[in-house]
């Protein structure tokens, strides 16, 4: 509610502000957003699609992923498969980088669904970046709070990640967490995490101010969330859930640069693109003791 009190100049400001707002919302075109849903995405930096992915297709992710992990991708997969691992993680990795080795998270890293939601967000067509499959085990640590866009460095513009639940993702088996709002917040250097219940070294401080809430998903639900936007999750306190999520991680097709590692991007027909390499790039956290690069 403005004050009462403006004085004439204050009553043009206000109307004016008011003016811009209603003719940005006008010259906005959504295809498959409400106006509410993209305004809550501007406003929050995070928007819940639900049931964006089909079971079928949530199936096929998880049958497909339950295969590879019984396997050695040399660079991108590297599981521990001895019976005597302390550690979950290291009998189950996350995947990186899934589509440049597997025809069907290609397949699924271009999702006609995903695209168009993207394309709403964006303003404009999206290039994709990264896949990457977490199983996320029970007992397995979370990764500590930060910002994707620190990692995939896109000018200019910004990265939007697209995070697909296999399985119903909540607190008990360590969920997303996001701060609300930090999206309007420039990418700070992190500090390192506590790597008893991180298994990646940085830790971006949230501002006190602001609370850190859970996004609550269900097979097939899709958080699509922006670069700048802090975000992590906690440990899978769960005894027997996986907490299974493909991710993806797309640039605006404007942009010019990205972190080396993300080329080549993709169009939604699979065309290749390969834009600039931003030389202080790099994967999304910092795994302690890698044992293979991303």
């Amino acid at each position: 509610m403005q004050n009462a009190y403006l004085d004439n100049k204050g009553t043009i400001e206000v109307l004016n502000d008011q003016f811009q707002g209603e003719a940005h919302a006008m010259l906005r075109s959504c295809s498959v957003l409400t106006e509410e849903q993209l305004a809550h995405y501007e406003q929050e930096g995070y928007l819940i699609v639900k049931g964006l992915f089909t079971q079928g297709e949530v199936q096929d992710i998880k049958e497909t992923f339950d295969a590879l992990s019984s396997t050695v991708v040399s660079g991108y997969f590297e599981p521990d498969l001895s019976e005597d691992n302390a550690d979950p993680l290291k009998r189950y990795p996350r995947v990186m980088h899934p589509h440049r080795f597997n025809d069907k998270a290609k397949k699924y890293m271009l999702h006609s669904g995903v695209l168009e939601v993207l394309k709403d967000l964006y303003q404009e067509d999206a290039l994709a970046a990264q896949s990457m499959y977490y199983y996320k085990p029970p007992g397995s640590r979370g990764q500590a709070l930060h910002q994707d866009n620190f990692y995939l460095k896109v000018e200019p513009g910004n990265c939007i990640a697209a995070w697909t639940a296999i399985d119903r993702s909540d607190e008990e088996n360590g969920g997303m967490l996001v701060v609300p709002k930090t999206s309007q917040y420039e990418i700070v250097c992190p500090e390192e995490a506590d790597r008893k219940e991180s298994f990646t070294t940085h830790y971006v401080k949230p501002p006190k101010d602001l609370p850190i809430i859970p996004a609550i998903l269900e097979p097939g639900d899709v958080l699509f969330f922006n670069g700048n936007l802090i975000h992590g999750s906690y440990r899978n306190k769960s005894e027997n859930r996986f907490r299974r999520a493909f991710i993806c991680h797309y640039a605006n097709a404007s942009a010019v640069r990205i972190g080396a590692g993300y080329r080549p991007l993709f169009q939604a027909d699979g065309t290749e693109v390969d834009l600039e390499g931003n030389p202080d790039g790099g994967p999304c956290g910092i795994e302690y003791d890698t044992q293979y690069p991303h």
